[in-house]
Formats: structure tokens, C-alpha cells, sequence
């Protein structure tokens, strides 16, 4: 249970980050929002609002949850990864799910299958 306390503090630190860098050049008329569910270990960053050429903009920025003690990357538009500052953060590679990669290929990345 350390183990999982210690992964939700990691993963709300990362989120946290990339929620400062969107906030530091917003784009106009667009809003970031950090969500985090602790009771069903669901942690996300999103965008919404409206582009100056009033078009909407939504859609998740990165999408993380802990599953059977495990840190699952659901979602990851970020530029260098969430899953590179979760390793820098002191997650092992064992610990950390790509579950935007198909199950199949899984087993060819560095990373765990499930």
C-alpha cells in the first residue's frame, strides 16, 4: 500500500507540472483542468474552452490511473511523455502499463505488459 501512496503522489507531481506549462502560454480562449479521483485512482489533465476561430477544443492531454499496483498510461499527448517523468520520478519500468499501445505490443517495449 506504500507503494501505490508513493505512485499517486508521483503522478499528481507530473500532472501538476504539465498543468503549470500549459498555463504558462494558454492558448486564447482555452483552459486546462487537473481531475483527480484518489477513490478510483483515475488522474487526468484536460483542455476545453474555444479557439479564436470558434472552434471548440477538448480532449484529454494525459489520462494516468493506478491499476493492480501498477501505473497505467492510458492516454499522452505530451511532448516528451508522461511515462519519461514518471521513470525520472522514481517509478521502474515494471511498474509502469502503456495501455495506449495494443496489448500485443506490449511485450516489445521496455515496459510492463500488464
Amino acid at each position: 500500500m506504500e507503494r501505490v501512496a508513493r505512485y499517486r503522489k508521483i503522478i499528481k507531481a507530473v500532472l501538476e507540472k504539465y498543468d503549470r506549462l500549459l498555463k504558462q502560454q494558454p492558448p486564447a480562449g482555452v483552459e486546462s483542468h487537473l481531475i483527480f479521483d484518489e477513490h478510483r485512482d483515475e488522474y487526468l489533465l484536460v483542455k476545453s474552452g474555444w479557439s479564436p476561430e470558434q472552434r471548440r477544443v477538448r480532449g484529454i492531454v494525459a489520462h494516468v490511473r493506478l491499476k493492480d499496483g501498477k501505473v497505467w498510461v492510458e492516454e499522452d499527448w505530451t511532448e516528451d511523455g508522461v511515462a519519461t517523468d514518471l521513470i525520472n520520478a522514481g517509478v521502474p519500468k515494471q511498474d509502469i502499463v502503456l495501455a495506449f499501445q495494443p496489448p500485443e505490443a506490449r511485450p516489445f517495449s521496455e515496459f510492463a505488459v500488464a
